[in-house]
């Protein structure tokens, strides 16, 4: 620092703790006002995730097919149930009336919202919901709903009273999206339409003190909207947003918290069907890295509503490699869904337009998602996004059979060799990092797992430790 005259020294000394602590106090607050500043950059490149939602897994509930009632009330009663296997986000299938024009089966698809403030009358009452949503925050679990933004039922309250609200086709004709008869498209060019919509899923928030939302074909709204969603909703109460959608990596920029793997759940039908191999999936690792960014959340599944219906169960897509593939699915840097059914080994594909009950007569696979809910509460290596650890590959990257490797966060690690072929194989330990003694997830053995440890693996086998 220069000064324009020479300063008493005398006057110096007598000053200068003052003058130091002066400096001190703004250099503080300078640096409290850059941290702001950083923050409130920060947050508006990039979203941050509810507490809740870090080690997370995500649970999908089709409550017209989950019981013989279908109702809310009905499906309230295996709450217990899925606190016990370890559920933590509960995910509604939508709840809303369905269009009765153009109407596809006998009760029409879910995803044809008649009215977007009110509650399907075949699930029950709003009451209903509320009470639902109640009993799962009492037993540690949160609730989204699945919203369809892009498009409503023929005969929705918005048509009568805002036909301008929709988009028109060259006749002056609502029109349908690809061949969905059942319903028409919104028009997002239109305000009041945006504002409206914006208002009706704070309307939830408010009134059934839901935590979030699954979006419909998330992609074919602009992601402007679903930014101004985010931010408006957020002021009511802070949401997690899952995004049907693989492509626009915008939506997880602000608005989305999750989006959809479909690309490794197409691999992972062609690996299960001999088509391509374990080492296909270093390709998508790459890709995947290199498009999405740490913070991004991004789902791992085995099935859910559309792939049940119209392409098969994970059993008649996967076979064998069912289990195999789960492992994967929680194991991997993401959150792992589980569709209504699963755990109950449902092997039908459930009609989407009728009734068709799921079968809980058994639960052959509790006690294995169970298994794998408590590893992914307890070990941070699996924890989602930033909280989770970091991914290291074990297995040579042109193994053609094994796809291995482990994750590490503060200590916590979970290690995973998975056998993707439908022949025994053997994988040999050669990384010095994971020295030490570990634990088998599902029979408890202890692994020392020195340099040379060679594991055998049956047909779509695989070897789960963690410490």
């Amino acid at each position: 620092m220069k000064y324009g005259k020479t300063i008493n020294k005398s006057f110096f000394f007598l000053f200068s703790p003052v003058l130091l602590l002066s400096l001190f106090l703004a250099l503080a607050t300078s640096c409290r006002n850059n941290e702001n500043k950083t923050k409130k950059m920060s947050n508006n490149s990039t979203l941050r995730h509810v507490k809740w939602s870090r080690q997370a897994n995500i649970y999908e509930v089709n409550i017209r097919q989950y019981t013989p009632e279908g109702t809310f009330k009905a499906f309230e009663r295996h709450l217990p149930r899925l606190k016990k296997m370890g559920v933590d986000i509960l995910w509604l299938m939508p709840v809303f009336p369905i269009g009765e024009k153009n109407r596809k089966g006998s009760l029409g698809s879910y995803y044809a919202v008649k009215d977007y403030l009110t509650v399907n009358p075949e699930f029950g009452t709003l009451n209903d919901l509320k009470a639902l949503v109640d009993e799962a925050h009492s037993n540690g679990m949160h609730v989204i709903l699945d919203w369809v933004a892009n498009h409503t039922a023929w005969d929705n309250v918005w048509t009568k009273k805002h036909p301008d609200w929709y988009e028109k086709d060259e006749h002056g004709n609502f029109k349908s999206p690809y061949d969905w008869t059942d319903v028409i498209e919104l028009n997002f060019n239109n305000k009041q339409m945006r504002a409206a919509m914006i208002s009706a899923m704070r309307y939830w928030l408010v009134n059934a003190d839901v935590d979030g939302f699954r979006c419909d074909v998330a992609g074919m709204v602009p992601t402007d909207f679903w930014n101004e969603a985010r931010r408006e909703l957020d002021t009511t109460k802070q949401v997690f947003m899952l995004a049907e959608d693989e492509d626009n990596v915008d939506l997880l920029k602000k608005a989305f918290d999750m989006n959809y793997t479909w690309k490794m759940m197409h691999l992972m039908n062609d690996i299960a069907k001999g088509n391509k191999q374990a080492n296909s999936i270093n390709g998508y690792m790459q890709w995947n890295k290199a498009r999405f960014k740490p913070y991004m959340y991004r789902m791992y599944f085995t099935s859910n509503h559309d792939e049940n219906s119209w392409n098969g169960t994970c059993f008649e897509r996967l076979g064998d490699a069912f289990k195999v593939f789960t492992v994967f699915d929680y194991t991997i840097p993401g959150m792992p869904l589980t569709y209504s059914g699963q755990e109950a080994g449902n092997k039908k594909r459930l009609r989407f337009f009728a009734k068709d009950t799921i079968n809980w007569s058994e639960l052959p696979y509790a006690s294995f998602y169970t298994r794998l809910n408590q590893m992914k509460h307890g070990n941070k290596a699996l924890w989602n996004g930033l909280s989770g650890g970091s991914f290291h590959l074990l297995s040579a990257i042109d193994n053609k059979n094994i796809f291995a490797f482990y994750r590490e966060k503060e200590g916590n690690i979970v290690v995973s060799i998975l056998n993707f072929s439908d022949r025994q194989q053997e994988f040999k330990i050669d990384n010095y990092v994971l020295n030490g003694k570990f634990k088998d997830v599902f029979s408890n053995e202890i692994y020392n797992t020195v340099p040379g440890l060679v594991f055998h693996l049956p047909a779509w086998g695989f070897v789960l430790l963690e410490k």
